[in-house]
């Protein structure tokens, strides 16, 4: 079962060889390998990497989605393998026909769960603010047609950091995005291989965008990107997004997360999320839906 992800940050060529990824340094330093079916993600942090066709097919085999980057080295693009899961038709067939209705419980039941957990960060963090938002979260309706979601998200924002816009060019903006793009990359993986469609989503429908359904269910997960970007800006304050930076919120899919009352990595996470979104959709009942919800945490 996969658990962990490489972060390539130096030029190397990644082969495959015996069911082992290889990593050879361009600076004639030792070769590491990997077995292919530990490894969920990797992560291409620099231009200067080439790798075989070998390998490029183990990982589309074994499900391991490798994150690409463009010139600035923020992620720009993911391979992944084509579907694989045994009942793929039928689990298509059922989430392009959900219906209306229970595509808004799913919804409200994603963005009560993305509430919730941005008050736990704000509790975390010594805000008095999060009583109101917890509040807020038990007033999302079936679908928000209130858009509770946006409230929220601007009182968080004002609150967790100071002077912050968000999309702003800035570091802090730039670990956030980094976490995202890695916490995508492991739920598009999921999604993939539970058998479901990621163009097709339950909220974001846009024509362009191929993972409407993981931008949905990403939501309840970006919390604990933000709880670690505001740690990380806070503890080592500089101006621009480094390779420490990137290498540090890489490590977003080791961070802990609960569903129910197991601890999960959030890796694990995004896995019986997927899971449990095929469950919901074959019941039609959102009650099967499982969330994530950030445990207590340390004051930072």
């Amino acid at each position: 079962m996969a658990w962990r992800g490489l972060h390539i940050s130096n030029p190397a060529r990644l082969t495959h060889r015996s069911r082992q990824i290889v990593v050879d340094p361009e600076n004639d330093g030792e070769a590491l390998t990997f077995p292919v079916e530990d490894i969920a993600w990797i992560i291409l942090d620099t231009p200067q990497v080439s790798v075989s066709g070998s390998l490029l097919s183990a990982l589309a085999e074994n499900g391991v989605a490798m994150v690409v980057p463009d010139a600035k080295h923020h992620p720009a693009g993911m391979l992944m393998s084509f579907h694989q899961h045994h009942a793929q038709s039928a689990i298509a067939h059922s989430q392009i026909g959900m219906s209306q209705p229970l595509k808004k419980r799913l919804w409200q039941k994603l963005v009560c769960a993305k509430i919730e957990n941005q008050a736990a960060v704000l509790r975390s963090v010594g805000s008095d603010y999060a009583t109101a938002l917890s509040a807020m979260a038990g007033r999302v309706s079936s679908g928000d047609p209130d858009n509770l979601e946006a409230q929220a998200a601007r009182a968080y924002w004002q609150r967790l950091f100071e002077g912050f816009r968000r999309h702003d060019e800035d570091r802090r903006n730039g670990l956030l995005n980094y976490g995202y793009a890695v916490v995508r990359a492991a739920l598009a993986r999921a999604c993939a291989a539970s058998g479901l469609l990621p163009a097709f989503g339950i909220h974001h429908r846009s024509r362009t965008n191929p993972f409407n359904l993981v931008d949905d269910l990403i939501e309840p997960f970006r919390p604990v990107v933000d709880r670690m970007a505001r740690a990380r800006a806070i503890s080592e304050e500089r101006d621009e997004l480094d390779v420490e930076d990137r290498r540090h919120m890489a490590k977003i899919l080791s961070e802990n997360i609960s569903i129910g009352e197991e601890r999960l990595t959030m890796l694990a996470a995004t896995e019986v999320v997927a899971a449990s979104l095929v469950r919901a959709i074959d019941g039609s009942n959102a009650a099967f839906l499982s969330t994530p919800a950030l445990p207590l945490a340390r004051r930072n």
